[in-house]
């Protein structure tokens, strides 16, 4: 499994590491680019006192002494010098040489030029120049300084740098831990608060998250709805099976028990199992479409409605009734195939059992929902036992067939779905009317005019 926090961390930790080497290396290199040209310009301005003292002594070396006070060139080996010669032999040096001389090459000229070469004490660069006296005389002046300095000033100055930005490295990585933990807190609470909210039965407060985990926390909520659902309808699907069933086996248990003395019985204990069977299929068919909610069917409204109609024209007794279909071109409604026909089917069913010669099935789109409507021109029912027809086992009028589960079952599904099922009295045919609002697609279903 991966860890949204150590990623985290190991990307800060990283990127903190990146950051202070490339820091590191950039301010190594101006660093010793400004100690190079400082060890220069102090060099030029050790030449030109030299170049002062050499005009004002005159070609004498314990009088160029005391215009050139640092210390360094009294001390032999002292890494700083100075050296001039005219050309004729006479050679002039400062006491830090001893018995030592810098390199006359490369040769001086009348600019001055900085060269490096070997020295008393090690490597040394220096500034070479020729110096014209005012009695015409020509020397070739020379100042050096020992590498060494530069290189242990360069030294301490990487060291200075190394341990500043470990220190910064540190405080980078040990930041990057922090923050993380800290921006990801609200996602170790998150999980503890669903726990806690799905024990006590309650939503997630998304105002009590950042505004970038506020869209998950809706949709947890959105999730722990759906579960909270999904558990009670399926409790309350074994329950009414339950109930259901065990008036209907009690009787067919008596039935079959008497079944060897009377024979006439067994219209009853046919009904019983018919009202089994019929339970049976309605607790499958909302545990089906529980489940098929979520999975984004497409259906085509006009074809399910035609293909009842053609089935419905086939029955015995068709020739009696009338079944007109107005659906509008290209509707689909969210659900599946077999949930809307069954849906239909038993809307169908209902209208043609009650209905005197003429049933109506009218779809229309409603907003962003899909209205459908069936009608017929039967009685009806009274306004006041509507609620109670779509009550699973309700029947009105025992006389007639049936299970009283064919609009249980319909306002099941459609319920599963998202849509509502209403009942009203036909305007046109003046029986039952019964109105569907189907979302057009899942988990969509809107007011009209939205």
């Amino acid at each position: 499994m991966r860890s949204l926090r150590r990623r985290a961390i190991w990307g800060g930790v990283l990127w903190a590491a990146l950051s202070a080497g490339l820091g590191f290396f950039a301010l190594l290199v101006y660093f010793d680019r400004t100690s190079g040209l400082r060890f220069d310009a102090a060099l030029a301005a050790l030449h030109g006192q030299a170049t002062v003292a050499l005009a004002n002594a005159e070609g004498d070396a314990d009088e160029m002494s005391l215009y050139l006070t640092d210390p360094a060139f009294q001390r032999p080996y002292s890494g700083l010098y100075w050296q001039a010669s005219d050309g004729q032999g006479t050679l002039l040096a400062s006491r830090s040489l001893f018995d030592a001389t810098l390199p006359d090459e490369p040769a001086a000229g009348q600019a001055a030029a900085y060269w490096e070469g070997a020295g008393p004490d090690g490597p040394v660069r220096g500034i070479a120049q020729q110096v014209r006296l005012e009695d015409g005389a020509v020397w070739d002046l020379r100042v050096a300084r020992s590498l060494a300095d530069l290189d242990a000033e360069r030294r301490l100055t990487r060291q200075s740098l190394a341990a500043a930005f470990a220190l910064v490295a540190a405080l980078s990585v040990l930041g990057a831990i922090l923050l993380t933990r800290q921006a990801l807190s609200p996602l170790g609470h998150l999980r503890e608060d669903v726990l806690h909210r799905w024990d006590a039965g309650e939503r997630l407060d998304p105002e009590a998250y950042p505004s970038e985990v506020a869209p998950l926390v809706a949709d947890i909520n959105t999730l722990l709805d759906r579960n909270r659902k999904v558990i009670d309808s399926a409790r309350r699907q074994a329950a009414d099976l339950a109930h259901a069933l065990k008036t209907p086996v009690a009787v067919l248990r008596n039935e079959v028990e008497r079944r060897v003395s009377r024979r006439d019985a067994l219209a009853e204990a046919r009904e019983a199992v018919a009202r089994i069977d019929a339970q049976i299929l309605r607790s499958l068919a909302r545990t089906r479409a529980g489940n098929a909610a979520a999975a984004g069917y497409r259906t085509d409204l006009a074809e399910s409605a035609a293909r009842l109609s053609r089935l419905f024209g086939r029955m015995p007794g068709a020739a009696a009734r009338s079944i007109e279909v107005e659906v509008a071109e290209s509707l689909t409604v969210g659900m599946d195939r077999e949930d809307l026909e069954e849906v239909l089917g038993n809307l169908l069913d209902n209208a043609v059992k009650w209905a005197r010669g003429k049933v109506r099935l009218t779809a229309g789109p409603l907003g962003a929902a899909v209205a459908v409507r069936v009608e017929d021109d039967g009685p009806g029912v009274p306004e006041d036992r509507r609620a109670e027809v779509l009550r699973p086992g309700a029947r009105l009028d025992t006389s007639a067939p049936g299970t009283g589960l064919g609009l249980a079952i319909a306002s099941d599904l459609v319920e599963a779905y998202g849509g509502t099922i209403t009942l009203g009295a036909s305007e046109t045919l003046g029986g039952l009317s019964v109105t569907l609002v189907l979302p057009s697609r899942i988990g969509v279903l809107e007011a009209p005019g939205e």
